[in-house]
């Protein structure tokens, strides 16, 4: 039952009635007890700062973020945290006492999916596919992770140029083109391949990101961001290489249950939020 002491949580962007983030949330806030209610914000374009402005002063105690704000927020805070603060992309905010604090959770939801398959990530060397927001979240979790090298194969060498020198201070990082025979070699020659882009997404599950997966070691683990389908051509081809494979539903949820940790300062059922998120998507599939 919601009264006036129950405490709010949201998510913000545009457009933001798709997101599966009240529906995941509000389970795990029931299964934990906790007086809180989570729901999902529009905001137009032109009216962040005034939203966020409106959301810190009606007292909320927290709200994610989403597309296109991750970075526009990122000047209406007070504070950043170290993840945040490197990736230049917020996706949290926790208010206390009037003062906001950003935070990046794709890192810790990024790496959670290695920790649950036991993999540890310490000098194996990787190649991440893409440099867009995403890409940026996963390349600093490999670095921070101490891996020994991470090539970056994109279209745009300036754009993967670009997210390198971002990153050269942590760690062996370049960039090269998908179509520079240094891309096959590295993906070749891979322990951890990660893939970042929208390619193979549904509706368009037959497109692929530009791997030959017949090229790659197959001791390597390939881990694609992608959630829906739970298990795209590429993965699906990588494990036909003997390859073990990670996709992005672990990542999902574990940076949604890192939220909510920094929120109500408690851990939500992990499983729980994953069951949720598998029945919410199989009635999607059945409405469409």
């Amino acid at each position: 039952m919601i009264t006036g002491k129950t405490r709010l949580l949201a998510v913000i962007g545009a457009p933001i009635a798709h997101s599966l983030s009240p529906i995941i949330q509000n389970a795990a806030l029931h299964a934990a007890g906790l007086d809180y209610v989570y729901t999902a914000l529009p905001v137009r374009a032109d009216a962040l700062a005034s939203a966020v402005r409106g959301l810190r002063d009606a007292g909320i105690a927290g709200f994610n973020v989403t597309i296109p704000f991750k970075t526009e927020i990122i000047p209406l805070l007070d504070a950043l945290s170290e993840d945040a603060r490197r990736i230049q992309a917020v996706n949290t905010v926790v208010i206390e006492d009037g003062r906001m604090v950003g935070h990046n959770t794709d890192v810790a939801g990024f790496l959670a999916g290695f920790a649950e398959r036991g993999i540890a990530l310490t000098g194996k060397k990787a190649v991440l596919i893409g440099a867009g927001g995403a890409a940026r979240a996963a390349l600093w979790g490999l670095l921070r992770s101490g891996v020994s090298s991470v090539v970056i194969g994109v279209r745009s060498v300036e754009k993967g140029a670009a997210l390198a020198a971002d990153f050269a201070v942590d760690g062996d990082v370049r960039a090269v083109s998908f179509d520079d025979t240094a891309w096959i070699v590295a993906c070749s020659d891979a322990d951890i391949v990660v893939q970042t882009t929208p390619l193979g997404m549904t509706p368009h599950t037959a497109e692929m990101p530009p791997v030959d997966t017949a090229s790659m070691n197959p001791a390597a683990v390939v881990y694609d961001l992608i959630y829906t389908p739970a298990e795209t051509r590429f993965l699906r081809e990588a494990r036909a290489q003997g390859c073990e494979t990670i996709n992005g539903e672990t990542m999902l949820v574990a940076q949604g249950a890192e939220a909510f940790h920094l929120w109500a300062g408690v851990r939500p059922d992990m499983e729980l939020m994953k069951r949720t998120l598998r029945e919410e998507l199989a009635r999607n599939t059945l409405r469409y």
